[in-house]
Protein backbone atom coordinates (compact mmCIF):
# COMPACT_ATOMS: atom_id res chain seq x y z
CA UNK A 1 0.00 0.00 0.00
CA UNK A 2 1.25 3.33 -1.17
CA UNK A 3 1.91 6.47 1.52
CA UNK A 4 -0.91 9.08 1.10
CA UNK A 5 -0.33 12.40 0.51
CA UNK A 6 -0.46 13.74 4.01
CA UNK A 7 1.78 10.76 4.94
CA UNK A 8 4.40 11.91 2.04
CA UNK A 9 4.04 15.39 3.40
CA UNK A 10 4.48 14.63 7.37
CA UNK A 11 7.50 12.25 6.12
CA UNK A 12 9.15 15.47 4.70
CA UNK A 13 8.63 16.95 7.75
CA UNK A 14 10.57 14.30 9.63
CA UNK A 15 13.40 14.47 7.14
CA UNK A 16 13.76 18.40 7.37
CA UNK A 17 13.96 17.86 11.45
CA UNK A 18 16.21 15.50 11.56
CA UNK A 19 18.75 17.06 9.32
CA UNK A 20 18.23 20.45 11.29
CA UNK A 21 19.40 18.69 14.10
CA UNK A 22 21.71 16.77 13.34
CA UNK A 23 23.42 19.06 11.31
CA UNK A 24 23.29 21.89 13.75
CA UNK A 25 23.60 20.38 17.19
CA UNK A 26 26.43 21.08 19.06
CA UNK A 27 27.23 24.10 16.84
CA UNK A 28 29.12 26.76 19.22
CA UNK A 29 26.76 29.69 20.27
CA UNK A 30 26.67 32.37 21.99
CA UNK A 31 23.96 35.06 22.63
CA UNK A 32 25.73 37.33 19.94
CA UNK A 33 25.81 34.88 17.17
CA UNK A 34 22.36 33.19 17.82
CA UNK A 35 20.54 35.46 14.71
CA UNK A 36 23.32 34.60 12.33
CA UNK A 37 22.88 30.59 13.39
CA UNK A 38 19.40 30.96 13.61
CA UNK A 39 19.67 32.66 9.48
CA UNK A 40 21.58 29.60 8.99
CA UNK A 41 19.25 26.88 9.62
CA UNK A 42 16.68 28.36 8.25
CA UNK A 43 18.58 28.99 4.58
CA UNK A 44 19.88 25.83 4.90
CA UNK A 45 16.19 23.95 5.44
CA UNK A 46 14.21 26.27 3.28
CA UNK A 47 16.47 24.48 0.63
CA UNK A 48 15.55 21.00 0.55
CA UNK A 49 12.73 19.84 -1.69
CA UNK A 50 8.38 20.89 -0.49
CA UNK A 51 9.67 23.13 2.27
CA UNK A 52 7.75 26.19 1.95
CA UNK A 53 8.76 27.85 5.41
CA UNK A 54 11.19 27.61 8.37
CA UNK A 55 10.96 29.90 11.81
CA UNK A 56 13.74 29.60 13.97
CA UNK A 57 13.40 31.83 17.15
CA UNK A 58 16.61 31.75 19.64
CA UNK A 59 16.09 31.47 23.14
CA UNK A 60 18.49 34.33 24.17
CA UNK A 61 18.61 34.20 27.50
CA UNK A 62 18.61 30.16 27.92
CA UNK A 63 21.52 30.33 25.79
CA UNK A 64 22.82 33.34 28.29
CA UNK A 65 22.41 30.74 31.41
CA UNK A 66 23.96 28.04 29.95
CA UNK A 67 27.09 29.84 28.88
CA UNK A 68 30.09 29.50 31.39
CA UNK A 69 31.48 32.43 32.25
CA UNK A 70 35.27 31.60 31.35
CA UNK A 71 34.05 29.87 27.88
CA UNK A 72 32.22 32.41 26.38
CA UNK A 73 30.05 29.78 24.76
CA UNK A 74 27.41 26.90 24.56
CA UNK A 75 26.71 24.05 22.16
CA UNK A 76 23.29 24.48 20.18
CA UNK A 77 20.83 22.19 20.96
CA UNK A 78 17.23 21.67 21.16
CA UNK A 79 16.58 23.69 24.27
CA UNK A 80 17.91 26.95 22.90
CA UNK A 81 15.30 27.69 19.79
CA UNK A 82 11.84 27.06 18.84
CA UNK A 83 11.46 25.52 15.05
CA UNK A 84 8.61 25.59 13.00
CA UNK A 85 8.49 24.63 9.87
CA UNK A 86 6.07 23.76 6.98
CA UNK A 87 6.01 21.23 3.90
CA UNK A 88 3.87 21.91 0.86
CA UNK A 89 3.68 18.41 -0.98
CA UNK A 90 1.21 17.95 -3.70
CA UNK A 91 -1.40 20.15 -2.61
CA UNK A 92 -0.88 19.20 0.97
CA UNK A 93 0.47 21.43 3.73
CA UNK A 94 1.72 20.33 6.77
CA UNK A 95 3.10 22.31 9.68
CA UNK A 96 5.32 21.29 12.56
CA UNK A 97 7.06 22.35 15.92
CA UNK A 98 10.16 21.31 17.68
CA UNK A 99 9.30 21.95 21.59
CA UNK A 100 11.53 20.50 24.68
CA UNK A 101 9.88 17.51 26.23
CA UNK A 102 10.68 16.13 29.45
CA UNK A 103 14.87 17.28 28.37
CA UNK A 104 13.94 16.10 25.07
CA UNK A 105 13.60 18.03 21.36
CA UNK A 106 10.81 16.59 19.82
CA UNK A 107 9.16 17.69 16.82
CA UNK A 108 5.18 17.77 16.90
CA UNK A 109 3.10 17.79 14.08
CA UNK A 110 0.45 20.55 14.22
CA UNK A 111 -1.79 21.12 11.46
CA UNK A 112 -2.38 19.03 7.71
CA UNK A 113 -4.37 20.94 5.50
Amino acid sequence: MAPTDPQEAAFELGIKFGSLYHQFAGTPISPESAPDLAAAIESAIENQPHCRDVTVEMQLEAIRDAIEPDVGYTEFTGEFAKVEIVVEYDGIEVTAIMMMDDGYPRMELIEVE
